[in-house]
């Protein structure tokens, strides 16, 4: 008997109605799992510190060619929820846009690739493996989520030969972009403590502020670098400067602040850290201005050379819209930051301009123009 295609698009809306907003699971894994277990994937749920995840494999264990995709369907929180046309949650479909939270990023993604896969699957069974990786902590600091995932493959045998991953990529057309690396991002938060004074008495004081602003100056005075062969220039950005101080005639004791690097491949976050640590003590000893830092590394750059797996991407993408993706390096992290380290990695989805923002919403077409690229690039892939 034949099955009717999945429609990607009503999947994509019954996804949205699930406030899956991390950590909590929603009922879309719940939802996803009994749609794969029906098409005879396997599926384990795994779940590690609070937060659920899901591993689906149609196929053997340890095929010699597994297919692989990674998505996440938790999504953050909504805001004001009183500025949004639509509920949130509510999966309206309206003048051809589905309109909710995690439409765009990424419910529509992993609606397209569960469509796609369990079409194909049905259709035309592979000589080969398709594995899912759906994890419910990207949004969040992902501790345990695609890492989770990743660790239940190792610890059980199983593995992606490739993997695909259905972030947002493209900036105002579907087609324009697939991401072959990222930047990689940090984070360096900055005390300087001086001693309390009073401002008609500076010499009586050390100025904590004087001393941060220098080191601030120091640190954006000139650019990291000036770009690689696959990415831009890095970047460090100034992203608070306080000291909690109400008074106009008081020299605080402390000040605080922070930046923010994205950086290339022609930097690590362990190289930079050292570059940040020496800018701080020549700071302290120019000043006397004693000060410490700690730095959190949320990922290292990456890049999947422009190979066979990018030019087979590329070429199904094409094929489906006309347009051939620039092979991108740009914007924030992703969980390929994670799956890089598995096995290579590309990533690709669609239009992400309204991703976060209130009133997300997605183009029907787009849904299904999505699927039908994921379906071409399982077939080509497997062919």
């Amino acid at each position: 008997m034949t099955q009717s295609p999945i429609d990607p698009v009503a999947l994509c809306a019954d996804l949205v109605r699930c406030p899956s907003v991390t950590p909590q699971e929603g009922g879309a894994l719940v939802l996803l799992q009994s749609l794969l277990e029906s098409a005879n994937f396997d599926c384990v749920r795994v779940e590690r510190e609070g937060i659920s995840n899901l591993f689906a494999r149609w196929g053997r264990v340890r095929a010699n060619k597994s297919f692989g995709f990674n998505g996440h369907t938790d999504v953050v929180p909504v805001g004001d929820l009183a500025a949004w046309t639509h509920d949130p949650f509510g999966g309206v479909i309206k003048e051809g846009w589905l309109w909710g939270r995690g439409a765009t990023d990424m419910k529509s993604g992993v609606a397209a690739f569960v469509a796609a896969a369990i079409d194909f699957v049905r259709m035309t069974p592979p000589d080969g493996a398709v594995i899912l990786t759906i994890t419910g902590d990207e949004e969040a600091d992902g501790l345990h989520g695609t890492l989770a995932l990743l660790d239940y493959m190792a610890q059980n045998g199983e593995a992606m030969t490739h993997c695909l991953v259905g972030e947002p990529t493209c900036p105002d057309h579907l087609g324009e972009a697939m991401k072959i690396g990222r930047r990689g991002s940090m984070s360096a938060y900055i005390t300087a403590q001086g001693i309390q004074g009073h401002s008609a008495y500076p010499h009586r004081a050390k100025n904590p502020v004087a001393a941060m602003v220098q080191l601030m100056v120091t640190l954006t005075a000139q650019p990291l670098d000036t770009g690689t062969a696959h990415f831009d220039a890095s970047t460090i950005a100034i992203t608070t400067i306080d000291t909690g101080n109400l008074a106009n005639n008081v020299i605080p004791a402390s000040c605080r602040a922070t930046v923010n690097i994205r950086f290339n491949d022609s930097h690590s976050g362990a190289s930079l850290s050292q570059l940040l640590a020496d800018h701080l003590a020549q700071t302290q000893m120019q000043t006397g201005v004693e000060m410490t830092m700690r730095v959190t590394i949320s990922g290292e750059s990456f890049l999947t050379p422009p190979g066979a797996f990018s030019d087979l991407v590329a070429s199904a993408v094409k094929a489906e819209t006309g347009i051939l993706p620039q092979a991108s390096t740009t914007g924030g992290t992703s969980d390929a930051r994670f799956v890089k380290n598995h096995c290579p990695v590309v990533e690709f989805g669609l239009v992400g301009k309204t991703m976060h923002q209130v009133d997300e919403r997605v183009e029907v077409a787009q849904i299904h123009a999505l699927k039908a690229i994921y379906g071409r690039i399982l077939r080509d892939y497997f062919a």
